[in-house]
């Protein structure tokens, strides 16, 4: 075992890397698209300073990387293996510790009568056309990656949006995955406007995962 131990010492370094919440919170945001260091502070709760020390351990294992704009670094996770990473640490969280499931049961308490959609139902139905598909998180993350066939309809654009959407069509609303709350706000907004809406719990990395197609750019 001894012949090994490099390998386990430059292993641990991803776990060094991770063992973080405020890591953990930077590297899940950056799942949804590239930021500024100064969008991620929002986002994450944390002080300009402590965002940038925080990035600078995840660079340094490698799991992001940064590329200097003019005059903003717009940080990044390095490849899609990074993603997979986190929603594999995610699901093993959720299947040995209490406490996680405790917040999972949690979220689907708070997300009410709200039944999440087949994933593998919605793909016959999108390419039915059956089904209109909200993307309900910001215009950039999806940009950045979407489900293939959804409509950028940011939550909190969404009621003045509304006569734009056919009331004989079904609709799908998804955002950032099952811990999201915005597309379950936009789906009670829809269905008391009277709207036949629904949930998909899946993120783009749960839908690509799953075998999703997954789209890039401005879409529809």
């Amino acid at each position: 075992m001894k012949s090994n131990n490099a390998l386990y010492q430059q292993l641990a370094r991803i776990g060094r890397a991770i063992a973080s919440g405020p890591r953990l919170a930077l590297l899940d945001v950056l799942r949804q698209g590239p930021r500024t260091v100064e969008a991620l502070a929002r986002e994450a709760g944390l002080t300009l300073a402590n965002a940038s020390q925080h990035l600078k351990v995840l660079r340094q294992a490698r799991l992001v990387e940064a590329d200097k704009r003019g005059v903003f670094v717009i940080y990044k996770v390095a490849d899609l293996a990074v993603d997979d990473f986190y929603r594999t640490l995610r699901e093993l969280a959720e299947t040995r510790l209490a406490e996680v499931q405790q917040i999972a049961r949690a979220f689907v308490e708070k997300r009410g009568d709200l039944e999440p959609v087949d994933g593998r139902q919605l793909t016959e139905r999108i390419r039915n056309a059956e089904v209109i598909v909200l993307d309900v998180r910001p215009a950039e993350e999806y940009r950045a990656a979407h489900v293939a066939g959804a409509v950028s309809v940011p939550l909190k654009e969404l009621e003045k949006h509304l006569d734009r959407l056919p009331q004989d069509r079904s609709i799908v609303a998804y955002c950032r995955g099952p811990y999201c709350a915005l597309a379950p706000e936009a789906v009670k907004l829809l269905r008391a406007r009277g709207y036949r809406a629904d949930v998909l719990a899946d993120g783009v990395a749960e839908w690509r995962a799953r075998g999703g197609a997954v789209a890039v750019g401005e879409g529809p």
